[in-house]
């Protein structure tokens, strides 16, 4: 009775460990699909001024809340767009730009990463939500704060 059950017992641990390695080969290749999203669009076109890849990751509906220098900030992605296109790119200022990612979330098609970007005189934490739509991972939202001070 007792080899039935401890066989029993190391069945079910071993398909525990067979479903968490597969959960975690399936985010692997999400995490790398969302870093891509990161260092390709968001930190290239915000680094360069470049509002048509910041377009092609950016939900139409997206909002962006938080505080720069202490004081309230919101935008709409149209709003934060045209900042971008009407302002000296980071790029062509000649200052220091680094963008790193810290972390990120994922559950099932739904992601948070926090990232820190340093740009201007500005030391920037962001959350971006991401959603996946049509096999793509689009920022939904994102709120920033400023760590400058």
């Amino acid at each position: 009775m007792k080899t039935i059950l401890l066989t029993a017992f190391m069945l079910c641990f071993w398909q525990g460990i067979k479903a968490q390695s597969n959960i975690e080969m399936e985010n692997q290749g999400e995490t790398k699909a969302i870093t891509e999203v990161i260092e390709d669009y968001y930190f290239k076109g915000i680094y360069e001024g470049d509002v048509r890849l910041l377009g092609k990751i950016f939900h139409p509906g997206t909002l962006l809340f938080g505080d720069v220098k202490g004081q309230p900030y919101f935008k709409t992605i149209d709003l934060y767009l045209d900042g971008v296109k009407n302002r000296q790119s980071p790029k062509d200022s000649g200052k220091p730009f680094k963008g790193e990612i810290l972390n990120i979330t994922i559950i099932n098609s739904i992601a948070v990463v926090e990232l820190n970007v340093k740009m201007y005189d500005f030391n920037y934490r962001d959350l971006l939500s991401f959603h996946k739509f049509d096999g793509k991972w689009i920022i939904v939202n994102k709120m920033l704060t400023d760590l400058s001070q």
